[in-house]
């Protein structure tokens, strides 16, 4: 059930500003952009800044990994929408779709370094069980992964956690393998800004 606050609510401004999007894009502004415009003084601008730093920001992690730790936490949250605008910004990064569907359909066998496999079984418990323990930090420790590596994934999880429930909530139409591609171009581009 879509909640209707998408498609209201919006300064002059902001209308004028969608209205250039469309224009410019020859897209329907995504649901995403809308809600960082919905009461961007609260959600918005902060939420903006915590998802690019932690996607753009200076990391052990290549921006690819990263995608695909967003789009593993979408695929464990079985968010269509993230799921889609993620796997294809993860593939455009790495160059491989074929890993990226690899990954995503079997981590365990999926050709990809330890450490990366053993801090996406953490995101993965932490997503569907909200907690991890000590010996889940320390496997991915003994992986190879430094602390600062995983408060790196951690903030990943925390933001792609919060992006996936709240397309949950307000039900963001998923616009298909030309809207996805579209929103990737811009990620990969310009980031989460």
């Amino acid at each position: 059930m879509r909640l209707e606050i998408l498609n209201s609510g919006y300064t002059f401004g902001t209308k004028v500003l969608f209205a250039f999007i469309q224009l410019a894009s020859r897209r329907p502004v995504p649901d995403a952009a809308k809600l960082v415009f919905y009461r961007a003084d609260f959600y918005g601008e902060p939420m903006k800044l915590f998802t690019h730093e932690a996607m753009r920001g200076p990391s052990a992690w290549s921006v690819g990994d990263r995608e695909l730790m967003a789009a593993f936490v979408s695929k464990t949250n079985m968010f269509e929408f993230c799921i889609g605008v993620y796997t294809v910004t993860v593939a455009g990064a790495y160059h491989d779709q074929a890993r990226v569907a690899a990954v995503l359909s079997n981590l365990e066998t999926a050709p990809i370094e330890e450490p990366l496999r053993a801090t996406l079984r953490m995101l993965q418990k932490l997503t569907r069980e909200h907690t991890v323990e000590e010996a889940d930090m320390r496997r991915v420790l003994d992986s190879g992964v430094s602390r600062a590596q995983i408060e790196d994934a951690l903030a990943v999880c925390f933001a792609f956690n919060t992006t996936n429930r709240l397309a949950d909530a307000f039900g963001f139409f998923v616009p298909g393998p030309r809207g996805f591609e579209s929103g990737a171009k811009y990620l990969l581009s310009r980031g989460y800004k």
